[in-house]
């Protein structure tokens, strides 16, 4: 088995959110260390800071030197890429300068893509997130070549979540992508983000998941049209299970339990002993 860690929506430098980011995933990458030490990799799937300030990314890049495994960048509607490039310089990137990579594990082929509409940085519209044409053919060669599973990861969902206000802002060309992967059929999952919210279901036959953010979560109202909305709940983290067999999609909400003290407590509604 290999074993992924999620990270979303860290939006560093977000003024009501205060020092919560900063907090959290420290708190986060502490808790990954303690309880999934066996992590191969930790991805963050975009909106790593809130208005893609070198300062924020500048606080991003120190939280992070105490991460306990390889971390892995995706930039979202809130990012900007050239401010995040300045800082993470050796983050992998396309010839077209595309925040993009492929990983290799032992049972998928991880493929992280750039859905960031910008520049020029115009908002509302480049909330909505898009996969050119340089992007699509880079997808089309990655998923020609594997030779295993792909899990796709994405910061904008390519398909509706029920939520019409982050519907607004999905991914804007989610058809032609879906008719992409269909050509191939070698998809086994799709991971995303931005909505800020605990999601997984089915579109066109492939399953996908979403996790919460570290900060503000979006309420469950479905039919409210403001994709500003929060409320604040605990944070939480992904963990994807990677075996022979597919793919297993956990949510640990690290912070409403002390998995330690648990553990320590010794065995919690054991079985007989035989």
């Amino acid at each position: 088995m290999t074993k992924i860690i999620v990270f979303t929506d860290l939006h560093f430098g977000q003024e009501k959110a205060g020092n919560l980011p900063k907090e959290r995933l420290t708190k986060g990458l502490a808790h990954v260390a303690e309880h999934n030490p066996d992590a191969a990799h930790i991805i963050l799937t975009g909106d790593l800071t809130h208005d893609g300030v070198v300062r924020d990314y500048e606080t991003l890049r120190d939280v992070l030197a105490g991460a306990p495994c390889p971390v892995h960048f995706m930039v979202g509607n809130h990012d900007i890429r050239e401010n995040f490039q300045a800082v993470f310089p050796a983050a992998d990137k396309t010839k077209t300068g595309h925040v993009q990579k492929v990983i290799d594990t032992e049972f998928a082929t991880l493929v992280l893509l750039d859905t960031l509409q910008a520049p020029p940085y115009s908002y509302p519209f480049s909330h909505i997130g898009v996969l050119c044409a340089d992007r699509l053919a880079w997808l089309d060669a990655q998923l020609a070549a594997s030779e295993k599973p792909c899990i796709l990861f994405l910061h904008h969902p390519p398909h509706d979540t029920g939520f019409v206000a982050m519907d607004a802002i999905k991914l804007g060309n989610g058809p032609e992508f879906y008719d992409l992967i269909e050509r191939h059929g070698n998809v086994q999952q799709i991971v995303c983000g931005h909505v800020h919210r605990t999601i997984s279901g089915v579109h066109r036959g492939v399953p996908f998941c979403q996790f919460k953010s570290l900060v503000g979560q979006m309420p469950m109202l479905f039919d409210v049209m403001d994709f500003h909305m929060e409320t604040d709940e605990p944070a939480a983290y992904g963990i994807l299970m990677l075996t022979p067999d597919g793919v297993l999609a956990h949510t640990e909400d690290f912070e409403l339990s002390d998995l330690g003290a648990i553990r320590r407590s010794g065995p919690v509604n054991a079985p007989p002993a035989k």
